[in-house]
């Protein structure tokens, strides 16, 4: 007996039979379908034929439903062709294993393996690729890997090119790339070498990672093994070169592609045209367009986009609108990305009117403006203090059934307490708590952050006190705001009561915690405390910011003698 799965099951001989019936009857079975109810019709009539249509028929309709996303449909209509008994063969029980990980309902998909023996029907590396990608898709990363190493280790099926992308694919996006790289190690020595697809896995993987020089090497190696790199490769490369901004290889890679008649294409130039964007260098992008088209490849709405939003990024909205109004010109339609990012401008821009001219356009076009379209604009309106029509546009949101997310929220709570709304805030905050919504410590730290500004600190220490209690820790930020507001009211005590909690709890203070509690001993000119704190300070590795450097010059040139009790300072006077 074999587990795999939770589930127990003899391993089957590849050797056996399958019966299959053919359909000798004229009637068209192939036909094509347009709707559920017509598949329903047609598998209702194809069970009530004589002879019965071949079992290549049934698989085909099913192969139909569910490349129409019919998933649940065509697991019924299969347990009704059960019952009825009649044959099934591999392909079918692979498109129902399928279905129910297409589902994201694995844990089902595993309770076809019995059905396989029950009707004398082998395992294949289709049936176990299958159950392993759906175990990646729900993030069910160790299961996957482990059925995989139980396939192997046991040798209930050898592994294809196909399972072991399937499992190279999951690690690398899960950041496992030296599990990757080391997969691909044991490939190159086993019966099923691997190819093109495999080594391009693992190299955009190394290049995601930063780790060019492996990624060249491998490059390399792939060469020297007779395998040709291809655009997926070259592009995989050039991605991660402009990202470390090593302009100099990417064009030496360039031309390394044309003398291997491997030309460029919409992919790598967006890939380029991004890069150059990201550092600044938009006119270079556009260039780069304009030689696309000179080369006969069209820049698509990627490539606008990104130089759009290079432009965005240096606070040049109105490039940004040319190129958006000349996408238009070339009749390709922007998308809710588009229209985003050049809402995100305006606002950047503080010109919220037109952000909203634009957002008004979006419906008009055939698009429709999503959770981040209704946030940028409501951080713009209250960016500019429009703090009314930042309620009412939120209302307008959840009128147009527009769920707001968690950064909604952290919008709505960090404007009404910039502009004094702490009832607002407040009453906020306590639906989002009542109603248990998905709640971080980026919230807390709003909210304790709006209450101290606000002059409301015990309600602040209040809030802060209750964050254990919903399962969470306060972060270095959090106990940072609650030390400020005990150093701003004069409560030093308080304050370094914070830090060493802060220290009890295993998350460390930084250089804004220790200059925080500095500035609060200036302030309150309790100068013998302060050189006692500062040596505390300077021993853990920490120096004044310039404001606690500000304070202190304040302090010397109201009381010079401050210097005299200052040891640190004197050393660097005599120096």
């Amino acid at each position: 007996m074999r587990r795999i799965y939770g589930l127990s099951f003899m391993a089957t001989s590849h050797s056996a039979s399958v019966r299959v019936y053919t359909n000798k009857s004229n009637c068209k079975l192939g036909k094509e379908f347009k709707c559920l109810d017509d598949a329903v019709t047609l598998f209702h009539q194809m069970v009530r034929m004589k002879p019965l249509p071949s079992v290549v028929d049934f698989s085909k309709l099913f192969k139909n439903m569910v490349s129409m996303k019919h998933y649940s449909a065509s697991l019924s209509l299969f347990r009704e062709m059960q019952k009825l008994g009649i044959p099934i063969s591999d392909f079918i029980l692979n498109i129902m294993t399928n279905s129910y990980c297409l589902m994201h309902r694995v844990d089902c998909a595993f309770s076809m393996l019995p059905i396989y023996l029950k009707n004398g029907i082998p395992f294949n590396t289709v049936t176990f690729n299958t159950l392993i990608r759906g175990l990646f898709a729900e993030k069910k990363f160790k299961d996957a890997v482990e059925l995989f190493k139980k396939l192997v280790r046991e040798k209930i099926c050898e592994p294809d090119e196909v399972m072991y992308a399937t499992v190279m694919n999951g690690l690398s996006k899960r950041g496992h790339t030296q599990k990757t790289l080391s997969l691909l190690r044991l490939m190159e020595q086993g019966n099923t070498k691997p190819n093109i697809y495999i080594y391009n896995i693992v190299i955009d993987s190394l290049c995601k990672d930063g780790n060019l020089d492996a990624a060249i090497t491998l490059l390399n190696e792939m060469k020297q093994r007779g395998i040709p790199p291809n655009i997926v490769t070259y592009n995989s490369i050039i991605d991660g070169l402009c990202k470390l901004g090593q302009w100099r290889k990417v064009k030496i890679l360039f031309s390394e592609m044309v003398n291997h008649n491997i030309y460029p294409d919409v992919r790598s130039f967006n890939i380029l045209t991004d890069g150059l964007c990201k550092e600044g260098k938009v006119e270079d992008a556009e260039e780069i367009m304009k030689h696309m088209v000179r080369k006969g490849v069209e820049p698509n709405i990627i490539t606008h986009s990104a130089i759009m939003d290079g432009y965005c990024l240096r606070g040049q909205v109105d490039s940004a609108r040319r190129i958006f109004d000349s996408m238009i010109d070339k009749d390709i339609e922007p998308d809710i990305f588009s229209y985003n990012i050049l809402i995100n401008g305006y606002c950047k821009k503080k010109k919220v009117d037109e952000a909203i001219q634009l957002f008004c356009e979006i419906s008009q076009k055939g698009s429709k403006p999503n959770i981040v379209t209704y946030t940028t604009i409501l951080q713009g309106l209250f960016e500019v203090g429009r703090t009314d029509d930042a309620k009412k546009f939120f209302g307008e949101m959840l009128s147009s059934g527009t769920v707001p997310d968690l950064c909604t929220h952290h919008t709505l709570l960090d404007g009404y307490f910039k502009y004094g709304l702490v009832e607002e805030a407040m009453s906020l905050f306590n639906k989002l708590v009542g109603k248990k919504e998905n709640i971080d410590i980026i919230s807390y730290n709003i909210i304790i952050n709006g209450l101290c500004k606000n002059g409301e600190l015990d309600k602040a220490h209040a809030i802060f006190e209750k964050i254990y209690s919903m399962g969470l820790l306060p972060d270095a930020r959090t106990y940072n705001t609650m030390i400020t507001g005990f150093c701003l009211k004069g409560l030093l005590d308080e304050a370094k009561d914070m830090l060493r909690k802060m220290e009890g709890n295993n998350c460390l203070p930084n250089n804004v915690t220790y200059n925080v509690i500095m500035q609060g001993y200036l302030r309150c000119r309790k100068i013998n405390e302060m050189v006692t704190f500062m040596k505390e300070m300077t021993g853990r590795g920490f120096s004044f910011d310039a404001t606690t450097t500000s304070f202190l010059i304040n302090v010397i040139r109201d009381n010079p003698s401050v210097l005299e009790i200052i040891p640190e300072l004197q050393l660097e006077n005599k120096k």
